[in-house]
């Protein structure tokens, strides 16, 4: 028997045999009666001599082991998680990536909320305005956003986004909670004149590299009591910005899963951002702008909160 072909063998049966020992019952007994068996079973189909037999054992006990080390590994943690006070605490200045790093697809609602629809001069929709941000706007939470060199108006707005758990394609409003996964914060950063001033559609101001903070966390719908009644506010130095409810939003979150996908399949992963309340920097008289050194910070009950440092690039 070739050293290889047997190392293979033991690799592929002690995985085997692990997985079905890790199953069993846990008293004394009952353990070492599976130990017999396993004996018993690897002999037989190895079929081994006595020299074979030297050769495999400390090796199969070798690679036992290693299983054996990376199971209880797992299972430590797990046991840590069976009480949270057990949980080490994240330093504050540790970075939180964002709670879904790499979608399929971002998609966005604007003008979701009458008072934000009226403050930017635009009439109130019959139906979902839908446009693209791009993936590669996503940071974390905390990141800080950056002011692109040739940016002049660059806005803040606090949103909700859902993201998708399974295949959606022409879902039933009755039935779109079913395809949610569950929700997060996030902030659609918008640069107003490319938005609006610089032709085509919304997406090329709704892009930019760090223009799209999610998180901190992915919160399942089970653990949102009513998310159709959620306050959303957004501070920027420490004075209110924008405040609003989802009982203010124009289309639901149920409407707007059947909406888009009458027309457009969504994936597992997908993000959909829902659109903002009122308070936004373009909808102020005169408008107010972000700028170097401001700061933002976003809360949404169930959801956590946000706190950004704006930077010019």
């Amino acid at each position: 028997m070739k050293t290889t072909n047997m190392k293979n063998k033991i690799l592929a049966l002690a995985l085997l045999l692990t997985t079905f020992l890790s199953f069993g019952q846990h008293n004394k007994e009952s353990r070492e009666k599976i130990t017999a068996l396993k004996v018993a079973y690897l002999t037989q189909e190895l079929k081994l001599n006595a020299i074979e037999a030297q050769q495999f054992w400390p090796l199969y006990h070798k690679h036992k082991e290693k299983i054996d080390n990376y199971q209880e590994k797992g299972r430590s943690k797990f046991r840590k998680l069976e009480n949270l006070e057990n949980l080490e605490e994240v330093d504050k200045n540790e970075r939180i990536g964002a709670c879904l790093a790499k979608p399929g697809n971002f998609f966005a609602i604007g003008l979701n909320y009458v008072e934000h629809a009226k403050e930017t001069g635009a009439k109130t929709p019959e139906n979902p305005v839908l446009f693209n941000k791009s993936v590669h706007s996503i940071v974390g939470p905390n990141d800080n956003v950056i002011i692109p060199k040739t940016s002049k108006k660059l806005d803040h707005e606090v949103e909700i986004a859902f993201v998708i758990g399974k295949k959606a394609k022409r879902v039933l409003e009755k039935d779109a909670q079913d395809y949610i996964f569950g929700y997060c914060i996030c902030n659609d950063i918008s640069e107003r004149e490319w938005q609006k001033e610089k032709g085509g559609q919304w997406v090329k101001g709704k892009s930019g590299d760090t223009f799209g903070p999610l998180g901190p966390y992915l919160v399942t719908k089970d653990e949102i009591k009513d998310v159709n009644n959620l306050n959303l506010t957004l501070d920027v130095n420490g004075n209110r910005h924008q405040t609003g409810n989802t009982n203010q939003m124009i289309f639901n979150f149920n409407f707007l899963v059947a909406h888009i996908t009458s027309f457009i399949t969504l994936m597992p992963g997908d993000i959909v951002t829902t659109g903002t309340p009122p308070g936004v920097g373009l909808g102020m008289n005169p408008p107010v702008f972000l700028k170097d050194g401001d700061n933002m910070e976003l809360a949404v009950d169930s959801l956590g909160s946000q706190n950004i440092k704006v930077v010019a690039e």
